[in-house]
């Protein structure tokens, strides 16, 4: 039974009004006017829908950066340890992973616009409970019902853009879901560092109850109704085995550098999800109904554009982390100017996303992403030039700069994906692309922390050996701020603690400029499944893919 037998007063579903093709489940369009869709099934007035489904998004996005700016707060608060701390934001991570592959399914199952409007609903409660609660554990707990609800926002809101939109203009409403995608993670540290510092830190959370309240309404009354369909039983095994597999998988990368990747509990994690990920692959490959549907990998744009996405989520994380790394450890500044520092590259991504989703449609995603990758690339090594003595306009152009170029580098690819999976693989293709998306988040930051930690220590070591007595060098040094500080013996060891200080402080700065340097170098390696990607606005060089195969 569709969602619109239980909502008579609602337009008809997107499926009703499709073209009935075998196997498709399409039911008679004559309750909606002509002039509503076109040929193909899609909505002829697109962007409403989009833009209230775009909520969702936003908010689940804004908060997985949001948090992070509270933890030396929460840890006073609750009187608990970094290691202990680090669990609210990691919590969130790993909930995100488990539920994600159950979304397709889901969104087939009870409609799309139910699991969005459900999907929703838990996040607001889940933010409601976290504004709310009385310890580190409950905070923790209350994270694991937000990012329930969060983990399933994103892929039911891509299937539903698929299914509302017509493919010709694809590109410009993947250019409005990119500026929720580009902004939120850099709005977030700003709007974070304001809230803590002027307001209150539980406002981090309770700011989504009046956003997400008005979001269900809006999801009510201007969203479609997503027909319903009978996907069949629900891939057990294929759900347990994939929820071991992210967890474990995700666990291990977001605690190898704490836990160190020799580690008994890291290798054991690794151990656990490839094997878990073995039997999900046997599972899904020979299943009738798998949860994941693994054959979409067969269509070339969808594998080489997450191909992509992999690669260039690593240089996008690389600015995202290490900039304000050093903004706050190194310039000494707070979490708010470092947004604010920031906000520039988030607009500059924010206005040229509409644009690129234009562009998209007239000549397609591959001259866009080979753009975008190159430049991509050579705005991230500029950061490998960063020192005390960068101005901060610099800065500032640097950021503005590189976030408009993450418009043609990221958006095209993500778009690109979908473009020749058939509507009815939407969901189960979504699905997939955000579990890529997590894991090679999870992956770049990991790998990216491994880089400098091993650089921090080699540049410490080199310019540590020449603090030694009898180097002219600094034994000038030593005298002459020994001699600001009183001289003597005291001032003689406070000169020797200021010079360690100075080798410890730029043997940090040329860690994270060689982090820079190699975030380029891997963004590089997305040109070469850049070159593979289809040509042209749509599947098959412009031409609509059919619903259904």
């Amino acid at each position: 039974m569709s969602d619109t037998n239980s909502h008579p007063k609602h337009p008809a579903s997107i499926e009703d009004l499709a073209p009935a093709e075998p196997g498709d489940g399409a039911l008679d369009g004559a309750a909606m006017e002509k002039d509503v869709v076109d040929d193909q099934g899609h909505m002829r007035h697109w962007m409403a829908p989009v833009l209230v489904a775009l909520i969702g998004a936003f908010m689940s996005i804004l908060d997985s950066s949001i948090v992070n700016v509270a933890v030396p707060t929460i840890m006073n608060v609750f009187n608990a340890g970094p290691s202990d701390v680090q669990w609210v934001s990691t919590i969130y991570l790993l909930a995100m992973g488990v539920v994600v592959p159950l979304s397709g399914w889901l969104g087939d199952r009870f409609g799309f616009k139910k699991l969005y409007m459900v999907s929703l609903a838990a996040f607001v409660l889940g933010s409601l409970f976290c504004g709310i609660s009385w310890d580190l554990n409950s905070l923790i707990l209350f994270r694991v019902m937000q990012a329930i609800g969060g983990g399933m926002i994103m892929p039911t809101m891509m299937a539903m853009i698929f299914r509302i939109v017509p493919r010709q203009k694809i590109g410009s409403a993947m250019g409005v879901f990119g500026i929720a995608l580009m902004v939120g993670p850099a709005i977030g540290p700003t709007l974070g560092g304001y809230l803590v510092e002027y307001v209150n830190w539980r406002w981090i959370f309770t700011i989504n109850l009046p956003i997400g309240v008005v979001g269900i309404l809006l999801a009510w009354f201007v969203l479609p109704d997503f027909q319903s369909k009978h996907p069949g039983k629900l891939d057990l095994g294929g759900a347990l085995s994939s929820a071991v597999m992210l967890f474990s998988l995700l666990l291990a990368l977001s605690k190898g550098e704490d836990w160190g990747w020799t580690d008994e509990r890291i290798v054991i994690l690794f151990a656990v999800s490839f094997f878990s990920l073995v039997l999900f692959l046997v599972i899904e490959l020979t299943s009738k109904n798998p949860l994941l549907e693994l054959r979409v990998f067969k269509y070339r744009s969808f594998l080489m554009s997450n191909l992509l996405v992999v690669v260039t989520t690593v240089g996008m994380y690389a600015g995202i982390f290490y900039l304000p790394l050093f903004l706050q450890n190194i310039r000494g500044l707070g979490a708010m100017q470092t947004g604010l520092l920031l906000m520039p590259g988030a607009l500059a991504s924010g206005l040229m996303m509409p644009i690129t989703g234009k562009l998209y449609d007239k000549i397609g995603p591959r001259p866009l992403v080979i753009f975008g990758v190159l430049m991509l690339a050579f705005l991230t090594y500029q950061f490998h030039n960063l020192n005390l003595q960068t101005a901060t306009a610099t800065i500032i152009v640097w950021v503005t700069l590189r976030g408009m170029v993450m418009a043609f580098a990221n958006m095209p690819a993500q778009t690109a994906a979908l473009v020749d999976v058939p509507t009815e693989l939407i969901g189960r293709a979504s699905s997939i692309s955000n579990i890529i998306r997590s894991v090679a988040g999870s992956f770049g930051l990991a790998v990216l922390t491994s880089i400098l930690t091993m650089r921090q220590a080699f540049h410490g070591a080199r310019l540590s050996w020449t603090l030694v007595p009898g180097n002219p060098t600094v034994d000038a040094a030593v005298s002459r701020i020994s001699a600001i500080l009183g001289g003597g013996p005291r001032g003689h060891g406070m000169a020797l603690a200021y010079l360690k200080g100075l080798i410890t402080q730029s043997s940090f700065i040329s860690g994270i400029d060689d982090v820079f340097i190699a975030a380029a170098v891997f963004t590089l390696i997305a040109f070469l499944p850049a070159l593979f990607m289809r040509q042209g606005s749509g599947p098959a060089g412009g031409k609509p893919a059919p619903m259904a195969e």
